[in-house]
């Protein structure tokens, strides 16, 4: 329901990740005091060129800078932690607060800002932090990657959980196994609003045990008989470190590959997280000193993309490694949508060069993060929540989760099903939905610009991508209005110039006719008036003839 403002209620105000996987941030205010959970981005979509990351727009706490009473980095994963640097500039150095291996990451990203200095408070399973009015704790949660933390936020108003990404998994790998009793303890505490991962909500069961992976994994290092190359996210440590514990298991050597996997897991290493015997990991040049047999690689690259590690084995760009017939590729991960061509295509590519190609679709190599129905189910149960919102997810897999709370017994009126920007006003007894909103449009970063890539810019590149550029370059009498000579045209992405000398002269005759028509000749020329005739009419005439809409742009040049 939607109401007016109601004074010192507790508000949740999402900046992200709802109605979007990635992108997550979350405002937790109380009496204009604010707690922040995760800055995460997303990575762009297809109709989104050139753009390297999406994040959230934190806009709104632009004049609340000393309100802010901490941030809680929950895991180590860029779509909770990737926008720190870009959303630091704007803050007055807040305190974050996040476990040893996270912070370690956060740490490692900021030295390629070194601008902005960053002020992290380590914390475990279990500790407590009181920052103003909220108090919080936190408690342990299996992810695909170590120690992940969910919270517990004590606020006058009530008790609030968030989950943060999850899944149940009683033997996993490099990781301890699911503390079902903490969970319990901590829903007979009272839970006033329960906020939980919903990524796999639309799926049903249960998630895969990391050891049936591990054991699937296994089978396949048992029998290949040359070298194998596995692609995962970098991310995913817990999987790397099955794949370099089976390695040393059958005398394979490492050789890790991509810029994200290799400062992963010198980290990883350093800080105690990944175990590696002394004699595992070789350099690039050391690959053809052993046998194929006996040499595994570790590469970016699972999704296909351009300038991932992967990709440039495939197009022989990689100095040390090329792809040879025996070779057992193995996919680690599952498709993210909407990659699902360049994914296929890289496995196309592989088969041409002769080598053999495992995906999680064929066999259960990869296990998600993210806990499935039956588990959402019992979380739920668990906490035995008075309302329930659902996070982390496309507004599909939020309604889903909302119907599986349903289905456990919370009354549809304390469901909430909410959007980002809106401001969620709860108390002990309902929540209600302001009128008001807070801005959380895209927010690009594009280089070293953040911000300065906005719709426009962004259709102009979607229109370079799909129909290119023409560009009539004319010069004109100034005196008399007319075009001296033959305007030159070039064109990019558009036509072909050397064979389209047809259109290419009418369109020259075209320009010609319109300049000297919106000449006035014996006056001052208004040269941005003729500019714009010519780009819209020239612009009219190119779609007519090829049914393709190009950027024209005319340079007028007076003499």
């Amino acid at each position: 329901m939607i109401k007016e403002h109601k004074k010192e209620s507790l508000k949740i105000i999402p900046l992200g990740g709802l109605g979007e996987v990635g992108r997550n941030m979350m405002l937790i205010e109380y009496n204009a005091r604010f707690l922040i959970i995760d800055m995460g981005l997303k990575f762009p979509e297809e109709n989104m060129p050139g753009i390297d990351y999406v994040i959230p727009n934190a806009s709104y706490l632009d004049d609340k800078k000393d309100k802010i009473e901490g941030i809680v980095i929950t895991h180590g994963h860029y779509d909770h932690l990737g926008a720190i640097p870009y959303l630091l500039r704007n803050l007055n150095n807040p305190p974050f607060f996040a476990s040893a291996l996270t912070k370690g990451i956060i740490l490692k990203r900021q030295e390629e800002f070194p601008d902005k200095k960053i002020n992290i408070n380590q914390v475990k399973d279990k500790d407590v932090v009181n920052l103003g009015k909220f108090r919080v704790e936190f408690f342990r949660q299996n992810h695909n990657v170590p120690e992940t933390l969910g919270v517990i936020i004590t606020t006058p108003a009530g008790n609030i959980v968030s989950t943060s990404d999850f899944k149940f998994d009683q033997d996993p790998v490099n990781d301890l196994p699911t503390d079902f009793k903490k969970l319990k303890e901590i829903g007979s505490r009272g839970i006033l609003l329960l906020m939980s991962d919903s990524t796999g909500a639309e799926e049903e069961g249960h998630s895969l045990s990391e050891k049936v992976i591990e054991k699937n994994l296994d089978e396949i290092f048992k029998k290949s008989k040359g070298r194998i190359i596995a692609a995962t996210f970098s991310s995913l440590l817990n999987r790397i470190q099955q794949l370099i514990s089976l390695s040393e298991k059958h005398n394979r050597k490492v050789y890790v590959e991509g810029f994200s996997m290799k400062n992963i897991v010198e980290l990883a290493k350093h800080l105690g997280y990944l175990k590696v015997r002394k004699d595992t990991l070789i350099s690039g040049k050391d690959v053809e000193r052993y046998q194929d047999s006996k040499i595994t690689i570790l590469c970016t690259g699972a999704q296909g993309e351009d300038r991932a590690a992967l990709m440039k084995i495939v197009n022989k760009e990689n100095r040390f490694i090329k792809i040879k017939k025996g070779d057992d590729i193995i996919f680690s991960s599952s498709v993210i949508p909407g990659n699902e061509r360049t994914v296929q295509n890289i496995k196309d590519d592989l088969y041409r060069q002769g080598a053999q190609v495992f995906h999680y679709k064929m066999m259960d190599i990869h296990a998600g993060g993210h806990a499935q129905q039956e588990e959402l189910k019992e979380m739920i149960q668990m906490m035995n929540p008075k309302f329930f919102m659902p996070i982390h997810g496309q507004v599909s897999m939020l309604v889903s989760h909302g119907q599986l709370a349903e289905e456990v017994g919370i009354p549809k009126k304390n469901i909430i099903i909410a959007e980002n920007g809106q401001m969620i006003n709860i108390d002990r007894n309902e929540f209600f939905v302001e009128k008001k909103t807070v801005p959380t449009n895209y927010i690009m970063v594009d280089g070293l610009g953040v911000g300065d890539v906005g719709e426009v810019v962004l259709r102009d590149r979607q229109m370079l991508a799909k129909d290119g550029m023409f560009v009539i370059v004319a010069v004109v009498d100034r005196q008399t209005g007319k075009v001296k000579g033959s305007p030159d045209i070039i064109s990019r992405g558009f036509i072909y110039l050397r064979e389209s000398k047809d259109l290419l002269g009418q369109t020259r005759r075209k320009t010609i006719a319109i300049i000297e028509h919106a000449s006035n000749s014996g006056s001052a020329m208004n040269w941005t008036y003729i500019k714009g005739e010519v780009r819209d009419k020239v612009g009219q005439f190119l779609f007519s003839k090829t049914q393709r809409r190009p950027i024209v742009l005319p340079v007028i040049i007076e003499v």
